[in-house]
């Protein structure tokens, strides 16, 4: 008798707890850009779903939408994403606007520590103002963009000594800026088994961000800087220094000299299909899709090698990813908080590694194994290292829209010079800073 009345408590007790959970659960929204990092989280967040209860359901907007899509959604106060993995640009405007939470005292309670994620990813996708302690993101997803090449190409003997007898030196993974230049005409309009290539797919696109991402590689490189003293927004002088001439001339060069015809308003996708299809021996784009490249049955595994982007000046390479941050609109923020805490635990981290997603926490960057565990991993951890960013301030996209319009019209349209072009670009800036307040 009594112990049927213990087990009639135990199960009372058991349905008591399983009500209570039930009623705890919550259906979180998790909102970021359709590609196949997305589509590696939505695997790794089964994990979640078992140990918390929680459910999950996932809005992924196409690149070229994502922006206009997720940013009206946060300027309306929006409830559809109780988690947002925005672009690190969106950093100062989701603080200053309100749109995300503020995570110092949620890191604290938990115990998570920025000093455990690589610090180029806190400062980028996590801190406003830039650098300092105030914490609105963790880090999820590091990226920047690199380059690929037909390695089976670059291997053939008979293209290792026409690319001998035509520069004198050997052909490889290009260096400096220049040399990839040297190699993308040289691979232009070359006839390798019995179809006419191409030397390189670059971000030429005009919309959105493309033609920016793409040329500030080459800037970046050559040493262009957006201001003279970090914070004060002297732009004379960085902006248009004789060294960002000669990079933003350096990429309308490689445009114009090494890229497939028709290739006008080009970004990731035009890019990824460039190469897929054989028409170009080297592309640039996010690390991002390099798990995926890799694996391609056509031009992956032998057939695809990697490297960072090639320093100039400087070695600099432009900064991709984002951070995850809970929305201020949702109503189930203390679950969303739960998903942040379970996300950044190192065992997760490892895991999101190895699915295709980019950890940018130092237990998995750090381990002795990483360079050896994917065949772009190490050129990943070397690209981070000297990462560089567009503005990250609130008013970005107007700041973003002026760059797109300045380098397009001179790169791909041939107006005016690449001074004129910069020299504008401070112009729209400059406007655009003293609208808001800054100047």
């Amino acid at each position: 008798m009594k112990t049927k009345q213990i087990l009639a408590a135990s199960a009372i007790a058991a349905m008591s707890v399983a009500a209570s959970n039930a009623a705890q659960a919550d259906e979180l929204t998790l909102c970021w850009a359709a590609w196949d990092p997305a589509n590696a989280l939505v695997e790794l967040s089964k994990e979640f779903e078992a140990q918390s209860g929680h459910t999950m359901k996932f809005e992924f907007v196409p690149w070229p939408n994502f922006a206009d899509r997720m940013l009206n959604e946060l300027n309306s106060g929006g409830k559809l994403c109780d988690l947002l993995i925005g672009d690190s640009q969106w950093i100062g405007g989701g603080a200053e606007n309100g749109h995300y939470v503020k995570l110092n005292d949620f890191f604290d309670k938990e115990g998570i520590s920025m000093d455990d994620f690589a610090p180029a990813t806190v400062y980028a996708y996590s801190t406003w103002p830039k650098g300092s302690p105030n914490y609105y993101a963790l880090p999820a997803m590091g990226d920047a963009n690199g380059w690929f090449y037909r390695k089976d190409w670059f291997e053939k003997p008979e293209i290792q000594a026409a690319y001998k007898e035509a520069t004198g030196q050997d052909l490889r993974e290009p260096q400096t800026q220049k040399e990839l230049l040297q190699i993308a005409q040289f691979f232009q309009e070359r006839e390798i088994d019995g179809q006419k290539r191409y030397g390189a797919a670059i971000f030429t696109e005009r919309g959105s961000e493309g033609i920016t991402m793409g040329a500030t590689g080459a800037m970046y490189a050559w040493g262009f800087k957006y201001e003279n003293t970090p914070g004060k927004y002297d732009m004379e002088g960085a902006v248009n220094s004789p060294e960002a001439v000669e990079g933003l001339e350096f990429y309308k060069e490689l445009y114009k000299t090494a890229t497939p015809p028709g290739y006008t308003d080009s970004y990731m996708e035009q890019s990824l299909d460039a190469f897929k299809s054989g028409q170009v021996a080297m592309a640039m784009n996010w690390f991002a899709f390099f798990p995926g490249l890799y694996a391609d049955p056509d031009t992956g595994g032998d057939k695809i090698g990697f490297f960072v982007n090639p320093g100039q000046n400087i070695e600099a390479s432009t900064l991709g990813g984002q951070g995850i941050s809970v929305v201020a609109y949702s109503d189930k923020q203390d679950a969303a908080l739960e998903y942040i805490k379970w996300f950044a635990q190192p065992d997760v981290q490892a895991k999101w590694w190895s699915l295709g997603g980019y950890s940018c926490h130092n237990s998995v960057l750090n381990d002795p194994g990483f360079k050896d565990s994917q065949p772009f991993a190490a050129d990943f951890l070397q690209a981070m290292g000297s990462v560089q960013d567009f503005w990250q301030e609130p008013a970005y996209a107007e700041l973003l829209l002026a760059m797109q319009k300045r380098l397009h019209d001179y790169v791909v349209a041939d107006v005016g010079t690449a001074q004129e072009a910069l020299d504008k670009l401070i112009e729209d800036w400059t406007e655009t800073f003293e609208d808001e307040g800054k100047l």
